[in-house]
């Protein structure tokens, strides 16, 4: 990340709420990542000082916004208070702000920059990669890695990695998929998925976060894109949740870029269907990635499994963090493997990127 003398950094982590029941496993993985956050701020502290240490109950879901508490050591508390004053904060926090809000809060953090933290490694279970806050972070110059569900084995796995070798091969892939306005894919287990593409950049996830207002996940390594709302179709067969592999498959049906139906017997579907029920625009298909890390090889963590070269994942909900519309407390990815992916292009002219799961670039 590039950190510099002076610098401050902001490493955060969350605990279990008093109302989850986690699995013994569950529970004994998210204690873990505790800790690791807890180690890593100590570090950042003895290596680089004006470190800060923040932890708070885990939020509802990946994609809903972290506590004020949180807001506040990032941005410091007179920008804090004048969101407040100004009503702003609370429709922040609520994933209901208005396209004159999130301006008007941009406004107001460039104008306090020095208040801004410079770096965030954020080491929460549930992500917020797609939230205000960390889009915030960004506008102001910070550098920003996301590490939802980091297990400590990854320091010798997945982050073993050439990074500027994965950096070429991300920018490479980026460049094929945006010739296309359509994308088309195909599994083995039955998923068959048309996504619209039109007028959205894919970026590349490689890393590298050492440049102003840099983001990316660590371990690193997609593509990924917003579909235009309203175009994905077809069927998606999950066989893997975030952190485990399904009894059975889960189906979704997509119509018109939302799910439309589950089918299956998993209680994956029961948790599925309860996000639905609590927001209709949880159902949007709101990311296509593809992988690009070769180090990367665990399908039970979706924070690696959606990083494995030659693997694509779809994920539900927000998008409005990177190029899409849709603003929902909700961002859940899911992995397939061996796709067939087709770009095609404006002309109606098809071009294999992948195949049986092996990159053609």
């Amino acid at each position: 990340m590039g950190i510099r003398s002076g610098e401050r950094v902001l490493v955060f982590s969350d605990t279990i709420r008093i109302d989850e029941a986690p699995i013994p496993s569950e529970r004994n993985r998210r204690e873990r990542l505790l800790q690791v956050a807890e180690e890593a701020a100590r570090f950042a502290e003895t290596t680089y000082g004006r470190t800060d240490f923040v932890s708070f109950p885990a939020t509802a879901a990946s994609g809903a916004e972290p506590p004020e508490t949180l807001w506040r050591s990032a941005f410091g508390n007179g920008i804090v208070d004048t969101l407040a004053a100004e009503g702003i904060l609370p429709r922040l926090l609520a994933k209901e702000a208005t396209a004159d809000d999130v301006e008007r809060s941009r406004v107001l953090i460039l104008a306090s920059r020095r208040d801004v933290v410079d770096v965030v490694v954020a080491l929460a279970n549930n992500s917020t990669s797609h939230t205000r806050f960390r889009s915030l972070v960004n506008a102001a110059g910070g550098r920003f890695a996301s590490l939802p569900h980091f297990d400590p084995e990854m320091f010798f796995t997945s982050m073993q990695i050439d990074w500027h070798a994965l950096a070429e091969r991300t920018k490479q892939l980026a460049a094929a998929v945006n010739e296309a306005t359509e994308i088309l894919i195909e599994t083995p287990n039955g998923t068959r998925m048309r996504i619209g593409k039109m007028g959205r950049q894919a970026e590349g996830d490689d890393g590298l976060l050492t440049a102003p207002g840099s983001f990316g996940n660590l371990p690193a390594g997609e593509v990924y894109l917003a579909p235009l709302e309203g175009t994905s179709e077809g069927v998606m067969v999950l066989e893997y949740g975030p952190t485990r592999k399904l009894s059975s498959p889960v189906e979704l049906i997509v119509r018109n870029g939302i799910v439309t139906d589950i089918r299956g017997d998993e209680p994956h579907r029961e948790w599925l269907e309860r996000r639905f029920a609590e927001n209709g625009k949880n159902r949007n298909i709101a990311e296509l990635g593809i992988g690009t890390n070769d180090r990367a090889t665990r399908p039970d963590n979706i924070l690696e499994a959606e990083k494995i070269l030659g693997t694509i994942h779809i994920a539900l909900g927000d998008n409005s963090g990177f190029g899409g519309t849709v603003q929902a407390p909700f961002h859940e990815d899911y992995v397939f493997y061996r796709p067939t992916l087709t770009a095609v292009t404006a002309d109606g002219s098809p071009t294999v990127l992948l195949r049986d799961g092996t990159l053609l670039l």
